[in-house]
């Protein structure tokens, strides 16, 4: 009897509550989104295999078959490759970014974290250095409210930015900052001021000290100041970073200055887009390999890193040998004008030299030059002609044309040069110690930066590699080019939790089609994106999606280890990095 009521009364109340409006919620979803059926390349070099990944909060969640799971967004990725955000290693965002925080031209390409400060960094910075820029601020309204690199960061952080963003110091920065732009040493208290502020910009969050030692004033340290200022660089486990003092004629002594920096120094050293240019120098990619791998081979971490193209990119003004740019812009553009000294820099500029890099020549000339981005606004119907162009068309001289064109904007061109050959621009790539840059600033299609032309390398050198290089003319295999794009540079820099496809890892991550991949850029219309990125992730939020652009700007500025140790933070940067070198 008692057990009949128990029963009866248990019915009603299930019925009575079944009657009820429901006042329960669907359980949560575990994840942020899951990409399913992706074909995964992680990024350390290892064969593709079929896998979900499932993020939450910013970072990798899971790493495996997901089907039982649920997310707040799906991403079919069927038949598509899912990897690690590619990594620029010189990227030259630092100013582009506070312009047009999008960097679209990055993002659009699968790239989500760039590097920068090659030898003139974003900091330290004073009013001599602020003069210089004064023409490119004014351009684009840029106001300069920083002076360190921490205040910087603190700019850049609140303004948000669609890549991750790391930066070098640069030890052309710092030596503008405390001597000028004089041909002199610095005394020892002007030295001793200068790794002061390599010091303060390592503590900051700068990865290490960069050099661009082919330039004025970079070229007039002499090879004890650079390794003074790495040894600083080293003490807080940063590494050296360099466009060395020679590409091209003088390049065997460049590379034995290189490897003496990281001996004495005892610190791991980079080559930005490494390259053996113009013609008498075509050829010899492959004997400046054999001598890296031998360094490495005797203790010392030396790798490099190369875009996939035959042409570089810098100032129209680095054609004028190094005297006539000592002393800044202002006492250039004075040289320039004066008659007797144009007839110096026409002789000296005909003349080949290994005493400087005489980029005018090693390029063949007007015909070798095409004329980028201008600040002059007077000048923006030249941007993508040639030089012999400009000369024919103002019926000029060329080397006549070459200095008005550099008087006119001011000492602010930029130009391409073609002074590199193909197969030792496909010796290097292929090289396992070389990763990849674009060495070009992030750019649009729209908005305040699309009004210039700029190297294609900037819009396409990421989809390049892989449809031209990778599956057209399988010059590597697919994995292995990931890693030169991901895991190696990551490895390299010592940044913590980026790079590869890793449970706990950051979400970066590029989704890409490997049989539709290309790049639509060229030098005659650079400013074009590519195809076959489909979905680009930073930091757990989706900035591409379906190949479109989405608002979301979810970069994070990226610190080194001596910015870890200085504000004891081994959860945000990891545990101090040892960067001693062995002998």
């Amino acid at each position: 009897m008692i057990r009949r009521i128990s029963l009866a009364v248990t019915l009603a109340t299930m019925l009575l509550v079944s009657s009820q409006p429901s006042t329960s919620t669907a359980a949560p979803a575990e994840y942020d989104i899951i990409i399913r059926h992706g074909r995964v390349i992680d990024g350390s070099g290892r064969p593709a295999f079929p896998a979900d990944v499932a993020i939450k909060g910013g970072r990798i969640a899971r790493v495996g078959n997901l089907s039982g799971a649920t997310s707040k967004r799906v991403i079919d990725a069927r038949g598509q490759v899912v990897a690690p955000g590619f990594i620029d290693m010189l990227g030259q965002s630092e100013q582009f970014v506070l312009i047009d925080p999008r960097a679209m031209s990055k993002v659009m390409m699968g790239v989500t974290t760039e590097i920068t400060g090659e030898g003139e960094s974003i900091a330290p910075i004073n009013d001599r250095t602020l003069k210089e820029q004064e023409d490119f601020n004014r351009r684009y309204n840029l106001t300069v409210d920083w002076r360190t690199l921490a205040e910087y960061f603190q700019r850049l952080g609140k303004q948000g930015a669609g890549v991750n963003l790391g930066t070098f110091v640069g030890a052309t920065q710092v030596r503008e900052y405390v001597i000028g732009y004089d041909d002199r040493p610095p005394t020892p208290p002007e030295l001793a001021q200068m790794k002061k502020l390599v010091a303060d910009a390592m503590k900051d969050g700068a990865l290490g000290v960069s050099t661009s030692l082919q330039y004025v004033p970079a070229r007039f340290a002499k090879t004890d100041e650079i390794v003074e200022l790495a040894k600083v660089a080293q003490q807080y486990g940063g590494i050296y970073i360099t466009h060395q003092r020679s590409e091209a004629n003088a390049i065997d002594d460049s590379m034995k200055e290189v490897f003496e920096i990281a001996r004495r120094a005892r610190i791991p050293a980079e080559i930005w887009h490494f390259k053996t240019a113009y013609k008498k120098n075509w050829g010899r990619m492959p004997e400046m390999l054999r001598r890296i791998a031998a360094a490495r081979r005797q203790g010392l971490k030396i790798t490099a890193d190369v875009y996939p193209y035959v042409a570089g990119s810098t100032s129209l003004s680095a054609c004028l040998p190094p005297w006539a740019l000592e002393g800044g812009t202002d006492k250039m553009v004075a040289r320039l004008k004066d008659a007797e000294t144009r007839k110096r820099l026409k002789w000296e500029i005909s003349a080949d030299s290994k005493t400087w890099e005489n980029i005018y020549l090693g390029s063949g000339g007007p015909g070798g030059i095409l004329i980028g981005s201008v600040v002059n606004r007077d000048l923006e119907r030249w941007q993508g002609k040639w030089l012999w162009q400009f000369a024919a068309g103002e019926k000029k001289d060329p080397l006549d044309a070459l200095f008005d064109f550099i008087i006119a904007d001011h000492g602010q061109t930029g130009a391409i040069f073609f002074m590199m050959q193909e197969s030792d621009m496909q010796a290097a790539l292929k090289s396992p110690f070389v990763s990849i840059c674009t060495d070009s600033g992030a750019r649009a299609t729209d908005g305040p930066l699309a009004g210039s032309k700029s190297h294609p390398r900037g819009w396409g050198t990421y989809p390049r590699i892989l449809g031209r290089y990778v599956r057209d003319q399988h010059l590597m295999p697919l994995e292995f080019a990931i890693h030169k794009m991901t895991g190696l540079p990551a490895s390299n820099l010592g940044l913590k939790n980026r790079g590869l496809i890793r449970e706990g890892y950051f979400a970066d991550l590029t989704i890409f089609d490997p049989q539709t991949v290309i790049d639509r850029a060229t030098f005659e219309e650079p400013n074009q994106y590519p195809v076959g990125i489909n979905f680009v992730i930073v930091n757990g939020q989706i900035e591409v999606d379906n190949g479109q652009r989405t608002p979301a700007l979810a970069g994070q500025v990226l610190r080194g280890p001596g910015y870890c140790a200085a504000n004891r933070t081994p959860t945000l940067c990891g545990p101090p990095v040892s960067n001693t070198v062995r002998h």
